[in-house]
């Protein structure tokens, strides 16, 4: 499900305007990002935890000519299921 296929999921089921689900879900996603950024956990009951993750510079290969790289350190976002997410999952 992309983001246009989720705004018309939520559109449908709540019988809001699309282009108000559309602004909703954009300022929602514009606030996880923003505490993501920072650094901050956002975590959303029974659902899970986004996160700011850290990796470690690694050793690498360069698939053009093989010779060995390391690959620097940088950050990304991480996800953590709820307990009752991952129960569901493994049902």
């Amino acid at each position: 499900m992309n983001k246009a296929e989720l705004v018309l999921a939520v559109s449908e089921k709540t019988d809001y305007p699309k282009q108000d689900v559309e602004m909703i879900v954009d300022d929602f996603l514009d606030l996880i990002e923003q505490k993501i950024i920072k650094g901050e956990e956002v975590k959303i009951s029974n659902f899970g935890v986004f996160y700011k993750k850290e990796r470690l510079p690694r050793k690498g290969t360069n698939p053009s000519s093989g010779a060995p790289i390391i690959i620097p350190a940088n950050n990304t976002a991480g996800f953590r299921p709820s307990k009752s997410l991952k129960a569901k999952l493994n049902k």
